[in-house]
């Protein structure tokens, strides 16, 4: 295919995946997570002042702020008691400065999800690319189709949060790193060293890109060695420049940092410090970040380490969420496993099931035998596609060692590269053996059967589950949060309420909105754990997914908080659903 041909597909799929992305917000609700990340953006880049959700780096919450710069008359509360008085206030602060403050939310939030989608836009260029040098056009063509048709994908990269800048992260570090190891010039070492700090501010999951690029470059240099002596001479020229890249890196995120520090005040990054790290496991860690915190210099350093032990204690702590009909805060072994594949479409995991079998019968010889020369000799021709599966392998056993299962998203950073090498792999089958037709159309199918299963679920692609699950109908029975509920349609249950003319509905919301803001005199709370007796006959009930199956899962062993507080409504059949996410009943 001629690569005038192949720019202009390409051209389109990126022009059709923003335009796809930018109509499916229109009407979704302000998720969870983006309730604390744009106040948190917007502060930063007005007031210098870091105090607000330190736990994720500055870059993405930064990115989505912008637009707002440019909308007249926001009104920073900066005189409430969650900004002035509370340590990482976050939540509160986001209510009070999108609801309460009487600034444009829904203008906002849908401005500030455009540079996440260009973000979006800018991975799915450098899949293209990557996969075009690797592998030629028909690869990276194919590349694209399955990045611009993947849900998950598409679900997040619209939304003010940090996976899927994640994604681009890693995958561009990636690429600008190894571009380095084939040609060690200046400036692919400046551009590897940029990239990796730019990573680094995306998301402190990526503190995984150091033992990455580091054995990554093991490999390397053994493949260019062929004695110990000639191992060591290139290893320590390599290590003086991985060690380079690194410090570029870092000084890049100082940088960015001390902005973000610059107006907060040091004597509150103090106090918010070591109150934040009171809890934390290791003593000796967080009273070195509180005294870095302390020093002048060390500020930015401070701030960064806070945020990075914030996520590890996370990480190992967990969070309460519903799986499988279970309850629990310490995670499952097979969360993300299971996860995936009812999460993905069914056409692309067909796609990487013949494309492991491809490549064991590309291997055909048992692989102990002449396994060091055999492996040698791939490693010289495919060194990056080895650097793709290491990636894919660290990642994963990092994820599946985690306590903290609360969605697919977390598994976003290993996607570009499962695409790519999924892609190689599909073209290569196509070239080789017998029944080229076959195949083509056989290839066909699967992608028109892709598409298809996502374009159904438009605009509710956060709640997609694959044919196996049942679609996205069934998928909390399986999992929620933000697989399936993130409180995306709470402006899609106020117009079913202004349609159906219901005075007055109970709610109890799991998501980002404001359920007053927008359904006003129509709204009354309602939470699992009050009496069902409280609710007057002939009542509307609205609940989030998330609380609803939280509310019926059964406690795992050890389990000590409330469950089984949303049984009452077994003999209930929801009367509508609301985006898939709220349920709603009539209670007679």
């Amino acid at each position: 295919m001629s690569n005038r041909k192949t720019n202009i597909i390409v051209i389109c799929l990126l022009v059709f995946l923003f335009l796809l992305a930018v109509f499916s917000i229109k009407d979704d609700s302000l998720t969870m997570d983006e309730l604390a990340h744009l106040p948190a953006g917007y502060s930063y880049l007005t007031q210098k002042d870091m105090r607000l959700n330190p736990e994720h780096p500055p870059l993405m919450k930064d990115l989505s702020a912008i637009p707002l710069l440019f909308i007249k008359n926001i009104k920073f509360p900066s005189e409430i008691k969650s900004w002035k008085e509370d340590i990482n206030g976050q939540w509160d602060f986001g209510f009070d400065f999108l609801f309460k403050n009487g600034n444009p939310v829904d203008k906002m939030i849908f401005w500030a999800r455009i540079p996440m989608i260009l973000i979006l836009i800018l991975l799915g260029y450098y899949i293209f690319r990557w996969a075009k040098e690797l592998f030629g056009n028909k690869t990276a063509l194919l590349a694209l189709f399955l990045f611009s048709f993947s849900p998950t994908l598409l679900a997040h990269g619209r939304l003010i949060t940090t996976d899927v800048g994640a994604a681009a992260g890693a995958f561009i570090a990636t690429y600008y790193f190894l571009r380095f190891l084939k040609n060690s010039s200046k400036k692919n070492l400046i551009l590897a060293g940029i990239f990796f700090g730019l990573a680094e501010l995306a998301k402190f999951s990526l503190i995984l890109l150091f033992p990455f690029f580091a054995i990554t470059l093991f490999f390397w240099v053994t493949s260019k060695s062929s004695d110990l002596k000639t191992f060591l001479k290139i290893g320590s020229r390599y290590l003086f420049s991985l060690i380079l890249i690194f410090i570029i890196g870092y000084v890049l995120i100082w940088g960015v940092y001390q902005y973000h520090t610059w107006n907060y005040p040091q004597e509150r990054q103090v106090r918010d410090t070591q109150f934040i790290l009171s809890s934390f496991g290791s003593k000796t860690l967080a009273n070195t970040v509180v005294w870095m915190a302390a020093q002048p210099v060390l500020r930015p350093a401070a701030q960064y380490l806070l945020g990075l032990s914030m996520v590890l204690q996370r990480a190992s702590g967990g969070n309460t969420t519903y799986f499988l009909g279970e309850v629990s805060a310490a995670g499952w072994k097979t969360y993300f496993p299971i996860v995936y594949i009812i999460k993905e479409p069914l056409a692309f995991h067909i796609l990487l099931v013949i494309s492991l079998l491809c490549v064991a019968w590309l291997i055909k010889k048992p692989l102990w035998q002449n396994s060091i020369q055999r492996t040698r000799i791939w490693l010289t021709s495919h060194f990056s596609e080895f650097a793709m599966l290491v990636f894919i392998a660290i990642y994963w056993t990092t994820s599946l060692n985690s306590n903290l299962n609360i969605g697919v998203r977390h598994l976003l950073p290993v996607f570009p590269f499962t695409i790519l090498l999924v892609s190689g792999v599909m073209i290569l089958w196509l070239s080789s053996g017998s029944f080229p037709k076959i195949k083509k159309a056989f290839l066909a199918l699967l992608l028109i059967w892709q598409a298809a299963s996502v374009i159904a679920v438009y605009p509710s692609f956060l709640s997609y589950f694959n044919e196996l699950a049942g679609g996205p109908e069934n998928g909390y029975i399986y999992t929620v949060d933000s697989n399936f509920d993130w409180g995306q349609d709470l402006k899609r249950l106020t117009k079913w309420v202004e349609e159906n003319k219901i005075e007055k509905i109970y709610i109890d919301y799991f998501g980002g909105g404001n359920a007053e803001y927008y359904l006003k005199e129509k709204f009354v709370p309602w939470w699992g754990t009050r009496d069902p007796k409280e609710l007057p006959k002939g009542s509307y009930l609205a609940i989030s997914a998330t609380f609803l199956q939280g509310g019926r899962g059964e406690p795992v062993p050890g389990f000590n908080q409330a469950f089984g507080y949303y049984h009452w409504l077994d003999k209930y059949t929801p009367i509508e659903k609301i985006g898939y996410s709220i349920f709603v009943y009539y209670i007679d």
